[in-house]
């Protein structure tokens, strides 16, 4: 069982001090108004009707009580300031690749956990899934500091061999069903899998959806290293690539480019809002200035 957020007892004091200041700024950044519904008309509940202003958003409109009066109505919303938050965290192999000695996966795990503690310190109930080739862990919603070390305890471990593949698919379909209410939900992964946009767009019906892509510095550059041989994690596929050309090094970088604008479109297209973090980011900067650039937009 590898130890991805405990290095070692020496530092384990330190580590954990370090996260409590970083996870109170980022709960800081939820009470400033970060933390509501990511999208308009979202994660909130109708609390009476007012006639259509212009401006108004059209989606709004009350249709019954418009019909019933002879001219348009819209539905006034009062926030919800209770959101359950629902974590879904890729382990699968591709998540444990990375450059200067931190990987995909301890980004996503340092970021998640930031979450969960930010979570307990605004009196929030949190779930999470967590997979790699199969559903490795599950659990619904729930508040208190027992569900935040059950959390900080599974992101921390990691079994030595992963099953090879990427569910990201079951387990978008299974956060579904586990949630009974309105939740902000935080989709960590590099997305290196397909099938994934259907259940991403039926959570995201019913859910306001964070998807996190982790990516890494060497997605855009390659250092230059002459012919290496490649592996894919995943498949065992084995390539020798040149990476001391200089126009393959560009037609690396231009084709991850187009495929984060594609994943970017895709996100947008099926209700969840796109953010990305890589390995080289501090995750709690990113998220805090995520939420609080949100906050402003309400």
């Amino acid at each position: 069982m590898k130890h991805l957020l405990a290095v070692n007892r020496e530092t384990l004091a330190k580590q954990a001090a370090s996260f409590r200041l970083s996870a109170g700024i980022l709960a800081d950044s939820f009470k400033a108004g970060a933390f509501r519904s990511l999208q308009r008309g979202q994660g909130i509940e109708t609390n009476g009707v007012r006639e259509y202003l212009r401006g108004d958003d059209v989606r709004a409109i009350d249709w019954n009580v418009t019909a019933r009066m002879g001219k348009p109505f819209v539905k006034i919303f009062e926030e919800e300031r209770e959101l359950q938050i629902f974590l879904i965290v890729d382990r699968s192999l591709s998540m444990f690749t990375g450059t200067g000695g931190k990987t995909r996966y301890s980004t996503a795990a340092e970021a998640a956990a930031l979450i969960t503690m930010a979570a307990e310190l605004n009196a929030s109930s949190i779930g999470a899934v967590f997979f790699d080739g199969a559903i490795q862990f599950s659990c619904a919603p729930k508040m208190g500091r027992s569900r935040t070390m059950l959390l900080l305890t599974h992101l921390d471990e990691v079994a030595e061999n992963g099953i090879t593949g990427s569910v990201l698919s079951n387990a978008l379909a299974g956060a579904g069903k586990l949630l009974k209410k309105r939740s902000l939900v935080f989709v960590f992964s590099d997305f290196r899998t397909t099938e994934w946009l259907t259940p991403l767009a039926v959570l995201a019906q019913k859910n306001d959806v964070l998807a996190v892509r982790i990516a890494d510095i060497s997605d855009n550059e390659l250092l230059e290293m002459g012919t290496v041989p490649f592996v894919d994690s995943e498949t065992g596929t084995r390539l020798v690539l040149p990476s001391s050309s200089t126009s393959f090094r560009n037609a690396w970088r231009q084709s991850n480019r187009q495929h984060l604008l594609r994943w970017q479109e895709s996100c947008i297209r099926h209700g969840a809002v796109p953010l990305v973090i890589s390995t080289d980011d501090v995750p709690v900067r990113v998220l805090s200035n995520f939420f609080l650039h949100r906050g402003q937009l309400y």
